[in-house]
């Protein structure tokens, strides 16, 4: 499962409080006060057979006795009465609950909601049974030994956190109780609020992907703050990851830093566009700079401020962090030198000791023309001249001059009154400009990451599938006579297969232009097949390399690995980065190969493979992110042309724009729903770049006059997380219409669907769009009525039972 009624419990119209209690220091009676003190709108039920009233309100005897179904109920029973606790609201139509106690070894429920204990021995039967009570209601279960689960705008506090919350843009999402707490208690004391917290508790079921997935599109969050400690469900977790930091930043604080994978977390958050923090304080500085600013994403930075000193602490602190301040161009520095005649018109921006308050806004009106000064920095200490309350109301009244945001730092001496004012419209405070510049560093890491996810990959250096077949072959053959293991010659070959040239022997002894990169396939027991590259520079230098990658990878990808590398400037780019996509796709394309070693000698000219070793098994680990899926590739004669169906390819983005190029006005039209000319590249790269794991975009080419491929049309499917409907289109290139392109497409979509165990397929087309419609009837869909009387809806049932949970 994954988003799954997670709506309800982020927006209950009710909730149950069992086992709610008056007795001082309970849990009971902890998350009754926290709930009923919250502000919550909708019903409150209280239930407890050992109580008439509490607070006020009616308490019932048994989950039975309640006027209707809660929305969501949170249990502060002991764990021997969950299973048929959540099976009884499960059948009257509960949705969500939320256990605060937790199973220990004796069975009984922690005195305190801050512990958090995994489940051990006999102790985990009641989660186990738990679970199978919930599983034909599907309802979804937080927790146990959760601290609850938030929604601040509109009072519905489920568990017992240790204070009040208010509202924000941030959401909050940690296995961890005492640091929830520590994070809300933080907050508070600085006026800071949230969209959401959620202590998962030990995630018997609802896990950091399943919210990932929910917050992705939640319209009420505009970052995400993410400390775990493990991933529990790899390929979730990085489908999950990889949408949400596609529409808003994800920042992550891993703990357990000793653990000797740790690197293989931070590159399995930067695959997925995550920017990992390194300590609680920088996370805790976002939900300031994230929660409260409108802060677009900016390289570059202009400091404002009245003081050489403190100017020259702002310059550090940008450096220290790894960012420039901008060149201003010529034109800048005219306009601030016209507007404030005794400053000094540079980056920083010195407007003197002097200085008034009106300073500071006549400065942000003069650079609000010149974009390439970039996110405004307002660095101020208190003057005679210019007080902060004084500076603060006008920055408030000008920031609309701030193209690319404004933060302000006034070195702690804000009052609470006026950091209210300033955050209530969108200017972050911070207390040194140390803070201030990592916090801006964080913004400019996930501009790059998300650049990341969008770039273009170059066309693969090796796609033969003949080739690929026979690699196959050779490996299946070997497990079946009993060989587990190849070296030498016979590794060479299947090495051979995908183009990669292996040296017989050991590399000659290392040079001072030579670096050899030891190379490991690891099957993780989190991650799966995971590569790790360890490298070691002339005369021994250590950390010449040491990095993990998560398959699949191309040359843009693998030029991101080895950009990290001290001697990257050393390395001969093109020649290392097909080879180590080419080991990419050996590992992804032979699913045999559960293990590998090798040496990787690389010069400034030349890249060789030397002493490889195959490990084999007929099982291993899934890929935490689902490869190009040739298995779906057909060739065939149609309509008197040989065209290929086959998965989108994020190297087919120049043929997709000019497929979208040659379509007409009206028929892009009738696709979009509205006028279109073009897409630009982020859009065509959110088109060709897929995740295959729940979203699938056929598509019909064929070779042009010119020997490169041209797109004639595609068919895309797009799956909730629960794989429970997916959403299609069709198109075809204008010029191909009427010759049953469409048809060809739709049915090859609808299969894949099928196989895939979605439930439902639906769609949309514009009541005019008559060649849409009447293909969706030919091929069995059932016309539906949608809430604008100019669309139509279309749906099939492609399965008859539910869509179950896809394991990993």
């Amino acid at each position: 499962m994954t988003v799954r009624n997670l709506d309800i419990l982020f927006a209950p119209k009710s909730i149950a409080i069992v086992g709610a209690s008056s007795r001082v220091g309970s849990i009971g009676e902890m998350v009754w006060t926290r709930t009923q003190c919250a502000g919550f709108k909708g019903a409150l039920w209280p239930v407890n057979p050992k109580h008439e009233s509490l607070g006020g309100e009616t308490v019932y005897a048994d989950v039975d006795d309640l006027p209707e179904a809660p929305s969501v109920a949170v249990l502060c029973t002991r764990p021997r009465t969950w299973p048929d606790l959540v099976e009884r609201l499960g059948r009257r139509g509960t949705k969500a609950v939320v256990i605060v106690g937790e199973a220990t070894q004796r069975g009984r429920a922690s005195s305190s909601p801050d512990k958090q204990q995994s489940f051990t021995g006999e102790a985990d039967e009641w989660t186990v049974r738990t679970l199978a009570a919930a599983r034909p209601f599907l309802v979804r279960i937080i927790g146990p030994a959760s601290l609850g689960v938030v929604t601040p705008a509109i009072g519905a506090c489920l568990g017992a956190p240790a204070c009040s919350v208010k509202s924000g843009g941030v959401a909050w999402v940690s296995g961890s109780n005492a640091l929830t707490n520590g994070v809300l208690g933080w907050a508070r004391a600085r006026g800071l609020g949230f969209s959401r917290i959620v202590a998962l508790g030990d995630e018997a079921d609802v896990d950091s992907g399943d919210i990932l997935d929910f917050l992705a599109s939640d319209a009420s969050t505009r970052a995400i703050l993410l400390a775990i400690e493990t991933v529990r469900s790899a390929r979730k977790f990085m489908s999950a990851a990889r949408a949400a930091a596609r529409n808003k930043p994800v920042l992550v604080l891993r703990t357990g830093r000793d653990d000797p994978f740790d690197r293989l977390y931070g590159a399995a958050f930067r695959r997925a566009g995550l920017v990992r923090v390194d300590s609680l304080d920088d996370l805790l500085d976002e939900i300031e700079t994230l929660g409260i600013g409108r802060v677009a994403a900016s390289d570059v930075a202009t400091v404002i401020t009245s003081d050489r000193g403190v100017a020259t602490l702002a310059q550090d602190a940008f450096s220290a962090s790894g960012d420039d301040l901008a060149h201003w161009p010529t034109a800048a520095r005219d306009a601030v030198a016209a507007a404030l005649p005794r400053a000094r018109a540079g980056n920083p921006l010195l407007l003197g000791d002097d200085a008034t308050p009106a300073d500071f806004g006549a400065a942000l009106e003069a650079l609000a023309s010149h974009r390439e000064t970039g996110t405004v920095f307002v660095v101020h200490a208190p003057t005679h001249s210019a007080p902060v309350a004084d500076v603060a109301r006008i920055l408030i009244a000008e920031r609309r001059h701030a193209y690319r945001g404004l933060l302000a730092c006034f070195f702690g001496c804000v009052d609470a009154a006026t950091r209210d004012e300033l955050h209530a419209n969108g200017i972050p405070v911070h207390t040194t400009p140390h803070r201030l510049a990592r916090g801006f560093a964080r913004l400019v890491d996930f501009r790059q990451g998300r650049e990341l996810l969008m770039q273009t990959p170059d066309g693969l250096p090796v796609d033969i599938p003949e080739e690929i077949d026979a690699a196959q072959c050779e490996i299946r053959s070997a497990l079946e006579n009993g060989i587990a293991e190849l070296n030498g010659e016979r590794a060479a070959r299947v090495f051979g297969r995908f183009g990669i040239t292996v040296k017989p022997g050991p590399p000659d002894s290392l040079t001072s232009d030579a670096v050899e990169i030891q190379t490991r396939l690891l099957n993780h027991r989190v991650f799966g097949p995971v590569f790790e590259f360890r490298a070691e520079g002339a005369l021994g230098l250590a950390d010449a390399l040491h990095e993990f990658a998560l398959p699949p990878l191309n040359p843009v990808l693998a030029r991101d690995l080895v950009m990290r590398s001290p001697r990257s400037r050393e390395l001969p780019a093109e020649t290392l980065l097909n080879a180590l996509t080419a080991l990419s796709q050996l590992v992804c394309y032979v699913e045999e190969i559960v293990a590998l070693r090798l040496t990787l000698r690389v010069t400034r000219d030349s890249v060789a493979v030397h002493e490889p070793q195959l490990t084999l098994g007929a099982h291993r680990k899934p890929l935490a992110i689902v490869p190009y899926p040739r298995c779906l590739e057909e060739t065939l004669d149609w309509r008197g042309m040989r065209v290929t169906v086959r998965p989108i390819r994020p190297e087919d983005e120049e043929a997709h724009a000019a497929f979208v190029a040659a379509n007409t006005a009206e028929d892009l039209r009738l696709r979009f729903f509205g006028a279109v000319r073009s897409f630009d590249h982020s859009q065509l790269a959110r088109m060709t770049q897929i995740d295959y794991d729940r979203e699938m975009a056929l598509i019909v080419t064929r070779a042009n006059g010119e020997g490169t491929g041209e797109t004639l049309g595609v068919a895309r499917a797009i799956a909730d997380p629960d794989n429970e409907t997916a959403e299609f289109a069709v198109a075809a290139r204008s010029d191909m219409k009427g010759r049953g392109l469409g048809s060809l497409l739709l049915s090859r979509i609808i299969d894949y669907a099928k196989k895939r165990g979605t439930r439902w397929m639906v769609g949309e087309a514009l009541r005019e769009n008559a060649g849409m419609i009447a293909l969706a009837r030919n091929t069995g869909f059932e016309l539906t009525k949608t809430e604008d009387p100019g669309v139509v809806g279309f749906r099939m049932r492609l399965c008859d039972a539910p869509a179950q949970p896809r394991a990993d």
